[in-house]
């Protein structure tokens, strides 16, 4: 899996999904709205980067990005743990 993998809101916001390695080898999705709003989760399922990656994209394509991504990940039973807030 690459260490880091952006999609951005096609929406002209400045919702910011990423997926990325933490230093201890987890894959960690990561959400910014651009304005106040920083959130990590950790992705509890073993699933494949493509099934995440299709998720995350759909997602951003959304105009309420992070309740598509809750949505997408359900949709594909990614399992998530939020880490941050």
């Amino acid at each position: 899996m690459p260490l880091q993998t952006s999609y951005h809101s096609s929406f002209g916001g400045f919702d910011f999904l990423g997926l990325r390695k933490s230093p201890a080898g987890a894959v960690e999705i990561v959400y910014d709205d651009g304005v106040k709003r920083r959130l990590v989760w950790r992705v509890q399922s073993q699933v494949r980067e493509s099934l995440i990656d299709e998720a995350l994209r759909r997602a951003v394509a959304q105009p309420r990005v992070l309740s598509a991504m809750y949505t997408e990940l359900k949709r594909r039973s990614i399992a998530i743990e939020a880490v941050a807030v």
